[in-house]
């Protein structure tokens, strides 16, 4: 069984009813829909509590998929936490005060990709500060300079949106994927894609505010060499 993930329609949805659907041999909660997103593309899964009927509240350490195609997900309890069983009506919540600086960040490192148009190696998503790995060939950057990039994108408070395209039509399409560490999961048949109007289109699967101007403002923290063409640029929220 999939799980619908409802945080691909709406990052603001905060909570859900649900059903437990099935529980690993690990203790893992799978759910028939959630707003959990699981740790993925280098954004960590959400924590949060699942509430039963009984009232009694497990805390949600973080949020996996449990199958390569990205379609079911596992909620992780914290140990020492109350059973639960399959077919039990529950309530699940992430915790607001860690996803919005995550979505926050997200988007600004989409906005990092378009300033600086070069390969992603890799990234990594945090609450106050991420960095995006780009195959530069000896080229020189200027942290006032990608700072200053990066401020007149936010201030255009662009729409932040997504679409599905087909596999086909991404294959059709290369261009599209950034990221050489990281490709779109493909063989459901589609690929969603995060639009940042006049600014930048690529696939992702992550969460992300609804316009350029929720991100605040942002610095370049550190500009690393990790190799003779590889640099590492460390973005915070200021």
């Amino acid at each position: 069984m999939t799980t619908d993930c409802l945080f691909r329609e709406d990052a603001y949805l905060q909570d859900c009813e649900a059903t437990v659907v099935d529980l690993t041999a690990e203790g893992g909660i799978v759910l028939d829909r959630t707003v959990f997103y699981a740790t993925s593309g280098g954004q960590p899964g959400d924590r949060g509590t699942i509430t039963l009927a009984s009232g009694e509240v497990v805390p949600i350490a973080t949020a996996i998929y449990s199958d390569p195609a990205k379609t079911r997900i596992t909620h992780i309890p914290a140990e020492g936490s109350a059973p639960v069983a399959v077919g039990d009506k529950v309530r699940a919540a992430i915790d607001w005060r860690v996803r919005y600086p995550l979505m926050r960040m997200h988007t600004a490192l989409h906005l990092l990709s378009a300033a600086l148009p070069y390969p992603v190696t890799g990234g990594s998503i945090g609450e106050s500060e991420s960095r995006l790995d780009f195959d530069i060939p000896e080229a020189g950057l200027d942290k006032a300079e990608i700072d200053a990039k990066l401020a007149q994108m936010i201030a255009t408070d662009a729409d932040v949106t997504s679409r599905w395209i087909s596999d086909d039509e991404l294959a059709a399409n290369p261009g599209l994927v950034k990221t050489m560490a990281v490709k779109p999961p493909m063989g459901t048949g589609r690929v969603r894609l995060i639009e940042i109007r006049d600014l930048d289109l690529q696939p992702c699967g992550g969460t992300h505010v609804r316009k350029t101007g929720e991100i605040g403002a942002v610095r370049v923290t550190q500009i690393e060499k990790k190799g003779k063409q590889n640099r590492r640029v460390r973005l915070g929220l200021v």
